[in-house]
C-alpha cells in the first residue's frame, strides 16, 4: 500500500490531511514530538486570549499597588520586579521552542477582545516564527442593540485588519450560527482570509442542580457531530470557495470520518477530541484507516478524493437539500413497542 496522503493547506504542504487542532496541550514540546511521530500534518496551538493577558497584568498591577503608601517602609523588603513574563511572551516562547524542535507546521490561533489585540497579538505570534495563524472568532452575539450586520462588519474588519498586519497565511474559525453563511464567508475570503475552519465548536455552560450555580463542563466530541461541518464544506466548495483552503473540525476521530471530509472538499481534517481521548498515537491509526480505504478503492493520493462528492454547481441545491431533508424525516423507523400500540 503505497498511497500519497500529502496536502496542501493554507499554501503549506502537509505530509498528512490530519492537523492536531488546538488543544491546551499542544504547547508541550513532548507532546507535540509525539504527535509528529504519529505522522501528524501540522499542530494547531490553543488559542492565545487577550483577556486572559490582559487579566494577568491588571492582577500584577492590583498586586504592587495594595498597600502603597500605607507600609511605605516594609515595602523596601520586597523583591523588585525587572520583568514580567506574561501570557503572550510564554506563547510565544512556545511557538519558538517547537519551531526549533519540530519539522511539522506550527499555527497559532488567536482570540482577541479589542481591535488593536488583533493586531498585536497576531504579529507577536508572526515575529515568533508560526507557520500560519488561526482567527478563533468566538464571541456570542447577545447584545440586542447589535444587529446580524453589525456583528459580522466588526468580524471582517478584524480580518482585515490582521491580514494587512502579517504575510503569513491566515485562517478563519468560523461559527455556523451566521444568517448567511455562504453570502458570509465570501466577503470573510474578500476580506484576505487564506481559509476556513469548520467550524468552532462553542463549549455550553451547564447548571448544576444541587447549586443552581452556572458551572463549564467540557464534553468531548463524537462523529456524529461531523454532519454538520460536512454539509457545509460541501455546499461552500461547489459555490464559494473554489481555491481557497477548507478545514473540516468538530466531529473527525476514525479514518471514515476524514474520507468523509476530504470526499467533499476539506484539504484538511482536524482533531482534538479524539486525540485527548486517546492520545497522539490516535492519529497513526486514522491515517492507516483512510490509506486503506483509498488504497482498496483505487485510489493513489488524496488528492484525487478530495471534492470528488461536491455536487455541482448546475443542480438545484437547495432542492436536493429539501429532499435529503424529507427524505431523513422518512428514515426513522417506528420501535415494536410503537408499532404493536403498546406503550414500553
Amino acid at each position: 500500500m503505497n498511497v500519497d496522503l500529502r496536502t496542501r493547506y493554507l499554501g503549506l504542504d502537509l505530509r498528512s490531511p490530519v492537523v492536531a487542532s488546538a488543544a491546551p496541550n499542544n504547547t508541550d514540546l513532548a507532546h507535540a514530538l509525539r504527535l509528529e511521530d504519529a505522522g501528524v500534518g501540522a499542530i494547531v496551538l490553543p488559542s492565545l486570549f487577550e483577556d486572559e493577558v490582559v487579566h494577568e497584568q491588571v492582577g500584577l498591577s492590583a498586586s504592587l499597588d495594595e498597600g502603597a503608601g500605607q507600609y511605605a517602609e516594609a515595602s523596601g523588603y520586597f523583591p523588585a520586579i525587572h520583568r514580567f513574563t506574561d501570557a503572550s511572551e510564554r506563547y510565544a516562547t512556545a511557538i519558538v521552542r517547537l519551531k526549533a524542535r519540530t519539522s511539522v507546521p506550527i499555527i497559532g490561533s488567536l482570540n482577541a477582545s479589542s481591535p488593536d489585540g488583533w493586531v498585536r497579538y497576531a504579529k507577536l505570534i508572526e515575529d515568533a516564527g508560526a507557520d500560519a495563524i488561526e482567527l478563533n472568532l468566538y464571541r456570542v452575539a447577545c447584545e440586542r442593540d447589535r444587529s446580524a450586520a453589525a456583528f459580522e462588519q466588526a468580524d471582517l474588519d478584524v480580518i482585515a485588519a490582521v491580514r494587512d498586519a502579517v504575510g503569513i497565511p491566515v485562517a478563519v474559525k468560523l461559527a455556523p450560527y451566521y444568517t448567511a453563511l455562504a453570502h458570509f464567508a465570501e466577503r470573510v475570503l474578500g476580506a484576505g482570509a487564506t481559509g476556513l475552519v469548520l467550524f468552532n465548536r462553542f463549549y455550553q455552560p451547564d447548571i448544576d442542580a444541587d447549586t443552581l450555580e452556572v458551572v463549564p463542563r467540557l464534553e468531548l466530541s463524537t462523529s456524529a457531530e461531523l454532519r454538520l461541518p460536512v454539509r457545509w464544506i460541501a455546499l461552500l466548495r461547489a459555490q464559494v470557495v473554489r481555491e481557497a483552503s477548507i478545514a473540516a473540525s468538530s466531529g473527525i476521530h476514525t479514518g471514515t470520518d476524514a474520507v468523509k471530509a476530504l470526499a467533499v472538499g476539506a484539504d484538511a481534517v482536524m482533531m482534538t477530541s479524539a486525540i485527548l481521548r486517546s492520545g497522539p498515537g490516535h492519529v497513526a491509526h486514522v491515517e492507516a484507516e483512510l490509506a486503506q480505504w483509498l488504497d482498496e478503492r483505487g485510489y493513489e493520493s488524496v488528492g484525487e478524493l478530495r471534492g470528488s462528492a461536491v455536487t455541482g454547481t448546475a443542480l438545484d441545491r437547495q432542492g436536493i437539500e429539501r429532499a435529503n431533508y424529507i427524505a431523513t424525516l422518512r428514515s426513522w423507523t417506528s420501535p415494536a413497542w410503537l408499532t404493536a400500540g403498546a406503550m414500553p
